[in-house]
């Protein structure tokens, strides 16, 4: 996979560009369904990243792109699940995240604002 352009708010992976966050999981761009989180985000003031998800488990490791200031709450239940899981996450600006994208047994949630 190649990413030719992130800007606030879009990514363009081959070719394609997406407006939305996006989840790389096996190779297979997808869309980050985010709605099941939205229940906590009076909590955290931003939609966060929780277990409610569909996360993208089936990895060695998963990278979390927190945007492009970091600015993504990732709830605390994720990274207990992923301890339960033996699957090693890791945070960092999605920026940062991006060059991971052809890592071999990581799968990556990359949140395009803030």
């Amino acid at each position: 996979m190649k990413v030719k352009e992130l800007l606030f708010g879009s990514i363009s992976i081959d070719g394609e560009t997406y407006d939305k966050d996006v989840i790389i999981d096996r190779g297979q761009i997808k869309k980050r369904r985010k709605s099941a989180s939205k229940k906590y985000r009076n909590r955290f003031g931003h939609t966060p990243l929780s277990v409610d998800e569909n996360i993208p488990w089936d990895c060695k490791r998963l990278i979390v792109g927190m945007g492009h200031s970091s600015s993504l709450p990732v709830m605390d239940e994720v990274f207990a699940e992923a301890t339960c899981r033996n699957v090693e996450i890791i945070t960092m600006s999605t920026p940062e995240a991006t060059q991971h994208i052809n890592d071999p047994d990581t799968n990556l949630i990359l949140h395009l604002t803030c």
